[in-house]
């Protein structure tokens, strides 16, 4: 005969609440505080909306972490449309609850992941939050998750947060109903974005929501679009507005070439200048920006910060471009170096070599993948190369590199500790003519390197191949065996 757990008395006094709505409503004033999330989840499984409503007027924490119940299995619009309707009425009332407490109302899915789990009683550390949210009445200023709050500004505006991705043809009916709230609340519900991505989205569109955001509170931005200049012109006011952005992704933006020579400098220094608000500025990404030639030291000077990671992928630069990054001040203490899609074939690559001397002390990923590198470029960095002590993962594929030259990097690198990835092209001696790689010869040279690696007692570290097809454009990798792409696999 199985025995059943008998319900606690958490649970029981949930299920008497449940039962009667009204009377859930009424005792919220007198309810315990750690009846509060227990009941709140259960009203919002069970889509009570009249006991969400009044249950988040009287929410007695400085933050109600709505994200993570809003999943995409369950229908939550009923609900978050009863939720907003609690704050309106409650931002609407010249004087608050006793015990209204909210401060922050979180719309981010992948934050407080623990709050409903601690709260529901299902750990054992629920008696210890109890006490300490009683043995702090908020009466300091306080943050959560990065964002000032009031602890005694009961009147002071709410502030929701939320991560948004703008794209067209996306149907966002919260973000509709939240636009509409801000717009009417006049102040005092403040818009707070940590991450903002754009697609493609007309420009009017994207103006009329980033006219209701803090913009100061946008930490990552992403725009993955293909703007011209001249719409890029239009989203830099905006963009100078994140002061305190950290990280920062730019992709496709063009320049056409009808552009005036005055015009296009006016949009270069246009889009420079916003990088003069950046003083927290970590991480740095553009790829495929069209009018980086000759001008990368524009962006570069502008930096106010020291960046962890730089990525400039699929973009033309000089060799003039290349010099100025070597001699920037922000880019001493990089982590993260990544190059790849840029064509460095006419150029020398001693200021690489100085960049990476710079770095030498912290960068740990190096990617120059498809930068067209040939064997008297790849010695001139070698030395360089050998003194990142801290270097973990080094790809370089894409590149026409020797067996020999392979050898040399293999004993510069040897002293590395920390490298345990190296991703590399097969050697020109692999290649037959018209006929691509053999793929015996390229067994044996890897073999050879293995070879290298124990005899330094350093077997642990992987080295392997990797070559597009010259027929499908897959990668072919070799560690040991091959893993091939069908083009090589028999019908």
């Amino acid at each position: 005969m199985t025995m059943l757990t008998p319900p606690t008395l958490l649970e029981l006094a949930k299920q008497s609440l449940l039962r009667d709505e009204a009377l859930a409503i009424g005792a919220l004033e007198e309810l315990p505080i750690e009846l509060f999330p227990p009941l709140f989840m259960a009203a919002y499984a069970r889509r009570y909306s009249k006991t969400l409503k009044a249950m988040v007027q009287a929410w007695p924490f400085p933050c109600l972490p709505l994200g993570p119940l809003m999943t995409e299995q369950e229908p939550h619009q009923e609900n978050f449309q009863a939720a907003l309707s609690g704050l309106d009425v409650l931002l609407s009332q010249a004087i608050r609850p006793r015990r209204w407490n909210l401060q922050v109302l979180d719309l981010r899915k992948n934050e407080h992941q623990d709050f409903w789990t601690v709260w529901s009683g299902s750990r054992i550390d629920v008696w210890s939050l109890i006490k300490l949210e009683a043995a702090q009445p908020m009466k300091k200023k306080q943050k959560v998750d990065g964002f000032d709050v009031q602890g005694e500004q009961p009147l002071g505006p709410v502030k929701v947060l939320l991560d948004l991705c703008l794209k067209q043809g996306r149907n966002d009916e919260v973000l509709t109903s939240l636009m509409k709230t801000v717009r009417n609340k006049k102040g005092l519900l403040h818009l707070c974005c940590r991450k903002l991505k754009i697609f493609a989205m007309p420009m009017q569109n994207i103006e009329m929501i980033l006219k209701m955001v803090q913009l100061d509170s946008v930490q990552d931005l992403e725009i993955n679009c293909t703007w011209k200049m001249s719409i890029f012109g239009t989203f830099a006011p905006f963009l100078g507005q994140m002061s305190n952005i950290r990280r920062l992704l730019l992709s496709h933006i063009l320049m056409t070439s009808c552009t005036y020579l005055e015009k296009e400098e006016q949009y270069v220094n246009q889009f420079t200048s916003q990088f003069l608000s950046f003083h927290h500025l970590q991480k740095l990404y553009l790829d495929s920006i069209s009018f980086l030639k000759g001008r990368l030291n524009k962006v570069l000077r502008c930096l106010r910060s020291s960046l962890e990671i730089l990525s400039i992928t699929n973009c033309v630069l000089s060799e003039s471009d290349l010099m100025h990054l070597s001699q920037c001040p922000s880019v001493s203490h990089l982590k993260d170096l990544s190059l790849s899609g840029v064509n460095l074939t006419t150029m020398s690559l001693e200021p690489l070599r100085t960049l990476l001397e710079r770095a030498s002390s912290t960068l740990e990923d190096l990617d120059l993948d498809e930068c067209g590198i040939m064997d008297p470029q790849f010695i001139a960095i070698l030395p360089g190369l050998s003194k990142c002590s801290q270097l973990m993962t080094f790809t370089f594929c894409g590149n026409s590199i020797s067996m020999g030259v392979l050898q040399n990097l293999l004993l510069h690198t040897i002293g590395l500790s920390k490298l345990n990835h190296v991703l590399y092209p097969a050697p020109l001696e692999t290649y037959e003519d018209n006929l691509g790689i053999h793929l015996g010869r390229l067994a044996h040279l890897h073999a050879k390197l293995k070879q290298m690696l124990r005899d330094a007692g350093r077997q642990a570290v992987v080295w392997f191949s990797a070559n597009l097809c010259p027929h499908c454009g897959d990668k072919t990798l070799y560690d040991p065996e091959p893993s091939l792409c069908s083009c090589y696999l028999p019908l």
